[in-house]
């Protein structure tokens, strides 16, 4: 039996988009959500006067996609510290929220968001509750980015990619127990959805990084604790992001093409047993956006 959630992020048209896209989800429509008048028109909703937020209803096969994995998925596209903004969007039409029309959603709704509030270690700023009402919004923000591929959306526009990316390999790590393998898959398909300069791994042997799957051209063999960004990023046990490799202290040139770099530490039992390195041939190229899809993709392995 299909399913209901409404998620407030935002401008819906972006929201939409994103969710129109996540397998399992079978339509997402926009809409305003928990207001204090009937049937607003979008002007209304503007004025921030009707209590109304810019909510998408999302209906879903629980028997393909699970509500934890939607939130967790809408976590991944919105600020949750940020109160009445998301990106260039104020007001509290644009609040972000998780409306529930099935009472038996609560505990899964307040376990997602406690582990999100623990994650950020701050009082999260995105409303929790029942749904009170909900009217679809006029028919020209339905499908809008669809519509109007260049128009306007909130959301980085790499979000949609690393989209595709992650569910192409959840699909194709199910079921696989070798980890050389699921690395390799892992970096052919970064490598080629993102289109990246350099996509590989390096694996914890003893005191060395020693090279092992990757996409691109030939790399370093081994790299020492704590030398270059793949060391640092073992011996920190963080990601880390660098703009400009040519600025970064003791940066290790294994191609004199690579402009710009982030790594990823990949744990076992909480040790650190690899890092995920990517670089590109521009300067930077990497953000907070890249380090949170590429670490929930990571989460596969």
């Amino acid at each position: 039996m299909d399913k209901k959630i409404y998620l407030a992020g935002g401008c819906f048209w972006g929201v939409e988009h994103f969710f129109g896209g996540v397998d399992g989800v079978l339509s997402a429509i926009s809409g305003y959500a928990n207001g204090n008048i009937a049937a607003p028109s979008y002007e209304q909703v503007y004025t921030d006067k009707t209590g109304f937020a810019e909510t998408v209803e999302v209906t879903y096969d629980p028997s393909r996609i699970s509500l934890r994995e939607l939130l967790e998925l809408y976590f991944c596209i919105i600020d949750p510290l940020s109160v009445n903004k998301q990106g260039h969007d104020e007001g509290t039409r644009y609040r972000t929220g998780i409306y529930w029309c099935d009472e038996e959603d609560a505990q899964a709704v307040g376990q997602v968001f406690e582990g999100q509030q623990r994650k950020a270690g701050k009082p999260l700023a995105v409303e929790t509750g029942p749904l009170r009402n909900f009217y679809k919004a006029e028919e020209y923000h339905q499908e809008y980015l669809d519509k109007n591929p260049a128009g306007y959306c909130h959301l980085p526009l790499k979000t949609f990619r690393y989209l595709r990316a992650y569910q192409d390999l959840a699909n194709l790590l199910e079921g696989e127990d070798d980890m050389v393998a699921k690395m390799a898959e892992t970096s052919s398909v970064i490598h080629a959805r993102m289109r990246f300069f350099w996509t590989g791994f390096y694996i914890v042997r003893g005191d060395v990084l020693v090279l092992g799957p990757f996409q691109g051209t030939p790399a370093c063999l081994r790299i020492g604790y704590g030398k270059g960004v793949c060391g640092t990023a073992w011996k920190e046990d963080r990601t880390v992001i660098v703009p400009d490799v040519e600025e970064f202290p003791g940066h290790i040139a294994c191609s004199s093409e690579s402009r710009s770099e982030i790594v990823l530490p990949l744990r076992k039992d909480g040790k650190v047993t690899a890092v995920l390195d990517i670089d590109s041939d521009s300067p930077a190229t990497f953000d907070s956006t890249d380090a949170l899809w590429l670490e929930k993709m990571l989460s596969l392995l």
